[in-house]
């Protein structure tokens, strides 16, 4: 049976809007043609169809001979009491269909055999026996079809890889290309180059770079890729220059990635080698080991006895154990841990949501670099366990989830939480859903944009599990909310859940969780990366102290005047947007309903106060009188044409007249040298397409914060501009332009045109002005093509910069560093998820000792995963000191005595 729910020869931008920044559009177009296999439609299965088909590929046929049971029905998310006894997969087929448009979905119900597996360039097995695993491991590597197994028991899971004899990885990390400027080159042997120190060249030996822009030694520019070799963090060396002409000045050294071609073992021969084995976890340097002949044994268990070990059944283990010990008469092991094994086999029967959520998450992930050739497969083993989880002596009761992923609230449905009697789960999410969430955020659908996301998700997540109580808010997690979530509130918690995609929002949940003695489980994402960290009272460390400290600001110097990378103009431009279409828009509106406005306005210092109080009486009078409020839409375009001319033309220009092309440092090095580029002015021509783009989105925006309607068609903005007359410009000799941010600051506490702050104030205080109509603010909205507000962004930034011979961006680049877009994709957010329901686990039965938990960052673009022990809490001073002061109340004080395990 097949499921097309259409089909496109283009890549759908707004489905996949923040997986493109992840994957590329190379990569999605490679994904667009590849067909993939999934067999086995339980728990495991499910989870890796689910991310496969919101990924992209061309074609997924999901097979499964088995019918759905009770068991199933606890980690299958798409199978319902109405489907016990019908095939798993022939149940899942439409429902998975349903999650991307753009995939060709089918279900198989027949036994797995050569015909099948060859129609397919990438076969997944789960659930499946180590005869079937060798079997068409065999025939995959011999075809050249790109092989996965994963499987799951309990607590433990399995991945492995084998993409053949010869695999070409064409990006191996996903990361940009460095690209730094030059500082100097050595003429010698070896020629060091020496970046500025505005950013660390990020390179490693061996690695390949190409020059630009490099004047005096230009022979470099004309080279092919170099290998360098790393000094420093700012330095490298790149061979024998002796020979070249004498540096001057400039350049930018840009990394070029090398392919890398890999060579996998056929499972068979992979089950001997024990160094293909990746080790994950810290607190256990060697149980993956003893895991690969654990999950060996089990399989010689199951194909004797017919069935898994028995449920906490000692005698079964101990069989168990037998067999792994006659295993390692062949491995050798050194150290061989038994209770692991032991504990596999006491928990094999188990089917739980959260394990399979993150190995699902790395088996998807690993289909998309079988497809796109993009990302570091793993090589070739790997194995994970959260054996902690189980009991550790006694077990306790009790756990609001604010702004939680679909993920976490599906797992949570599949573990039952708040599904008891007196459980309860609150979430909260301010946001609507659009299209963009519905490729990582499977509990949407097409039908649910514009609704509350809160709303849907607690009606999907109830759909999976109709026993679950949840209560959904739409409210922000700040200070005005606190009304809400007050210390009744919190003290009927028993824990809580974040996924929330600012900082500020995290410190703030923490220290509310902090405040009331709450654990907290946090979890985010970043493309490939993922990060975990759960939160224990008076045992681990709070998020606050962990989070980076690092700024990534760019200084207010360089966006004014000196400019040399794309980021730099974007967020220039992205500047021009908030000042020009909404600050002064927002700030006329204040002065015409606020009679303290300008008293206030005159309280932020006198270099401000002029800013602000001359934009606004330039945007209450027009054009005639001086100002600039427009009358018409021919007024709007002739605004647009002239402050094209006053940011690309005469702003450059009276840069250049300050600092002229061969200015000299005081110590007599070249000004425009470094990180600093020379710029040069543009002529306005309305035949360009930038330059006239930039007119209609500015003219458009204009005439909307004045209730203007414009146009976008471009012959009539052109016959607009034939009439219009720029007033000509000279450099003025009396203007100072800042070099550093330290200058900027010092000229704001300097005394500024008193006269002018006198005049405005005077002109300002007519009542004739409190009548004037008020503006319209605009909100930057970047997933909307309509509205302009992106074009302005691509074309200003791209004008300027064409001013300072930057490269240009296109739009999809342009969008997501002025959008300030969080790069997602589907896999990660699962295997984040299912991270953070282990820790949950832990939390519910009330573990104390602090290496049950685990805080793990992982990067499925390399196969990189770093599991350990949380840091001991470092605020045990601060529980006290609250505690003192009266912010902490007993915890027989609470507001509700009647506690389940289940209030999260």
């Amino acid at each position: 049976c097949f499921y097309k729910m259409s089909e496109i020869s283009e890549i759908d931008e707004g489905f996949y809007s923040r997986q493109l920044y992840v994957l590329g559009h190379e990569a999605m177009h490679r994904m667009g043609s590849a067909k993939v296999l999934i067999a086995g439609m339980k728990g495991l299965g499910v989870e890796i169809a689910k991310n496969v088909v919101l990924s992209g590929v061309k074609h997924v046929t999901v097979q499964d001979e088995g019918m759905t049971t009770w068991s199933d029905l606890s980690s299958q998310f798409f199978l319902k009491e109405s489907h016990l006894g019908q095939n798993r997969a022939t149940c899942s087929v439409q429902q998975l269909a349903v999650l991307n448009p753009h995939v060709v979905v089918a279900d198989y119900t027949g036994p797995l055999d050569e015909n099948l597996l060859l129609q397919y360039q990438v076969v997944v097995l789960t659930d499946s026996s180590l005869e079937d695993q060798k079997r068409f491991g065999e025939l995959c590597h011999s075809h050249g079809i790109k092989f996965i197994v994963a499987d799951t028991k309990g607590l433990c899971g399995q991945l492995f890889c084998d993409f053949g004899e010869k695999f070409e990885v064409l990006d191996r990390d996903g990361e940009m290309p460095a690209s730094v400027m030059i500082q100097s080159i050595s003429k010698d042997n070896p020629g060091v180059v020496i970046c500025t120190d505005d950013q660390k060249h990020g390179l490693s030996d061996g690695d390949k770079v190409i020059f630009s822009e490099v004047q005096g030694m230009t022979e470099l520019n004309n080279m092919g890729p170099v290998e360098i070799k790393v000094r420093g963090q700012y330095s490298f060396s790149i061979g024998d220059t002796s020979a070249l002409s004498e540096y001057e000045r400039g350049g930018v050294v840009n990394e070029v990635k090398q392919p890398v071609l890999l060579k996998f073992k056929p499972l068979s021969e992979a089950l001997q080698d024990h160094d293909l084995l990746v080790m994950n976890d810290f607190g256990k340097i060697s149980r993956h080991k003893t895991l690969h002949l654990a999950f060996q044994a089990l399989h010689s268990f199951v194909k004797k006895e017919k069935r898994l070990p028995g449920l906490w059944s000692q005698s079964d283990a101990d069989y168990l154990l037998n067999i792994v010990r006659e295993l390692n008469e062949v491995a050798q092991l050194e150290e061989l841990d038994e209770v692991t094994v032991q504990s596999l086999s006491f928990t094999a029967q188990g089917d739980l949501a959260p394990i399979n959520a993150f190995i699902g998450g790395l088996a998807a992930q690993e289909v998309i670099k079988a497809c796109s050739r993009k990302f570091t497969p793993l090589q070739q083993w790997l194995y994970f366990d959260a054996l902690e989880c189980l009991p550790e002596e006694n077990i306790q009761t009790h756990f609001i989830s604010g702004a939680i992923g679909c993920e976490l609230l599906k797992n949570f449905a599949l573990m039952g939480l708040g599904a008891g009697d007196d459980g309860h789960i609150t979430i909260t999410d301010m946001d609507l859903i659009e299209r963009s969430n519905l490729n990582r955020q499977f509990l949407f659908r097409t039908r649910d944009i514009g609704e509350p996301k809160s709303k849907v998700a607690a009606r999907a997540a109830c759909d999976i599990n109709p026993q679950m109580r949840i209560t959904a808010h739409q409210n922000r997690l700040d200070a005005d909310s606190e009304g809400v979530y007050d210390y009744c509130f919190f003290m009927g918690l028993d824990g809580v859940a974040a996924a929330l995609d600012n900082v500020e929002a995290r410190v703030y949940l923490d220290g509310r969780c902090v405040q009331h003695q709450k654990p907290m489980l946090e979890g985010g994402t970043l493309g490939t990366k993922g990060h975990t960290l759960v939160v224990v009272p008076h045992l681990t460390e709070s998020y606050g102290p962990a989070k980076s400290s690092s700024s990534n600001a760019i200084p207010l110097c360089t966006l004014k005047n000196f400019p040399h990378r794309i980021e730099h103009t974007l967020q220039w431009a992205r500047d021009q947007f908030e000042g020009l279409f909404k600050q002064t828009p927002e700030n006329v509106n204040f002065f015409l309903r606020d009679a303290a406005f300008i008293k206030r306005t005159l309280d932020l210092g006198d270099t401000e106060a002029l800013e602000i109080l001359g934009g606004v009486w330039s945007s209450l009078h027009d054009m005639e009188a001086g100002g600039q409020r427009p009358k018409s839409w021919e007024d709007c375009v002739r605004w647009a044409h002239c402050k094209w001319e006053s940011l690309f033309n005469n702003d450059i220009r009276q840069l250049l007249h300050c600092f002229p092309p061969d200015e000299k440092t005081t110590h007599g090095l070249p000004f425009w040298s470094g990180s600093k580029r020379c710029p040069h002015p543009l002529t306005f021509d309305p035949s360009n397409t930038t330059h006239i783009e930039y007119v209609m989105a500015g003219a458009n925006l204009y005439g909307q914060i004045y209730g203007i309607k414009g146009t976008r068609d471009f012959t009539s903005i052109r016959g607009i501009l034939e009439n219009v007359h720029v007033p000509a410009f000279t450099p003025k000799s009396s203007v100072k332009i800042h070099v550093t941010d330290k200058e900027m600051e010092e000229e704001k506490k300097r005394e500024c045109d008193d006269v002018r702050l006198e005049e405005l104030k005077g002109k300002l205080a007519s009542p004739s002005l409190k009548s004037s109509a008020q503006m319209y603010p605009i909100d930057f909205e970047k997933d909307d093509d309509s509205n302009f507000h992106m074009d302005y962004i691509v074309a200003a930034s791209n004008l300027r910069a064409e001013n300072y011979d930057i490269p240009a961006a296109d739009r999809h680049k342009s969008k997501r560093i002025a959008g300030r877009i969080i790069p997602a994709i589907a896999t990660t957010t699962a295997a984040v998820a299912g991270l953070m329901c282990l820790e949950l686990y832990k939390l519910v039965q009330g573990h104390q000792k602090i290496g049950s938990y685990r805080t793990a960052y992982i990067n499925l673009a390399v196969q990189y995963f770093v599991m350990s022990q949380p840091r001991y809490s470092e605020t045990v001073w601060v529980w006290f000191q609250l505690w003192l002061q009266g912010k902490i109340q007993p915890l027989h004080k609470r507001c509700h005595d009647d506690r389940s395990s289940c209030n999260f």
